[in-house]
């Protein structure tokens, strides 16, 4: 749809997303919100509302609730690990080495580029520019279980989920020295890196990031191989997290790790999710096992027993 005159249903006195969403239920609160803030919702005078404004029945609105346009990506016919699907989701074991999303320096490469292949008429149609179906994401290096969209109710579903975290993620990752304990919790906020914007660090008015760790195996040539649950997604969570300890992952140059020809890549794998079917409302659980490549550097080094 292009702009449309919209007026305010009889008896009706409410905030503008509100009656908008009730009006046009084939389009998402997201997007109606979304197109309030960039001014596409004006009364009729030319005076813009936000969300939260409240109108009347009778008012006259102009409103334009087209999708924007994205930037047309051609398919690439990449290999996917299929975990699991259906008409609502798809989860997949992402290899270490793809990139999630097109951006800055992307080749035609990435995850998108490969599910626009695979999928070509079953890709959610929301998510960030460019994004179609992404809820979360995985670092290029790191591999293991996402979950992709494949509804517009599965995608709101699965952001709220992600962001009131309420789903559960395990990783695997192999660290530079022994640990002290056992098991601990690492409880420090994240943002960017004061001096260079392209890191993250642990910062005092960062985002409030939670890890917790289990030590599994130990290696005479000082890894230790670790159990990794994060209570919220900040971005390189766990690489930042375990470089603050002092204890950066194998493999992991940016966040302080030593060169080493054993890894080929940073050491991490989403080895578990679990969160509710957006349709079913049951809990699903899902693993994948470590990669041939993380297994391979596991077999070079010494366990200690």
């Amino acid at each position: 749809m292009a702009e449309e005159k919209f007026i305010c249903p009889e008896g009706s006195s409410e905030r503008v997303d509100k009656i908008l969403s009730q009006a046009f239920p084939e389009k998402s609160r997201a997007l109606i919100q979304k197109a309030i803030e960039k001014k596409k919702v004006r009364r009729v005078d030319g005076s813009f509302l936000e969300s939260k404004t409240k109108i009347n029945s009778g008012d006259e609105l102009i409103v334009d609730l087209t999708r924007d346009e994205t930037v047309s990506l051609m398919p690439k016919n990449i290999p996917l690990e299929v975990l699991y699907e259906d008409d609502q989701i798809l989860v997949i074991n992402k290899a270490s080495g793809m990139v999630v999303h097109p951006g800055d320096g992307t080749k035609d490469d990435t995850l998108i580029h490969s599910l626009l292949y695979h999928y070509p008429n079953g890709l959610c149609p929301v998510g960030a520019p460019n994004r179609p179906g992404i809820v979360h994401r995985l670092d290029k290096e790191t591999s293991g279980v996402m979950v992709i969209a494949k509804t517009e109710h599965a995608y709101h579903f699965l952001v709220e989920q992600f962001a009131k975290r309420k789903t559960e993620k395990e990783y695997r990752a192999l660290a530079h020295g022994f640990f002290p304990t056992v098991k601990g919790k690492i409880d420090q906020p994240i943002g960017r890196h004061p001096k260079n914007r392209v890191r993250m660090a642990v910062v005092e008015h960062g985002k409030a990031a939670l890890t917790e760790w289990e030590a599994m195996k130990k290696y005479a040539e000082l890894f230790t191989l670790l159990k990794v649950k994060i209570h919220t997604g900040r971005t390189h969570q766990i690489r930042v997290h375990f470089s603050h300890l002092g204890h950066p992952l194998a493999g992991d140059l940016t966040y302080g790790a030593k060169k080493n020809e054993s890894f080929g890549r940073v050491m991490l794998h989403a080895h578990y999710l679990s969160f509710m079917h957006p349709l079913k409302l049951e809990k699903l659980n899902f693993c994948a096992e470590l990669p041939p490549d993380f297994q391979h550097s596991l077999g070079t080094l010494s366990i200690v027993e």
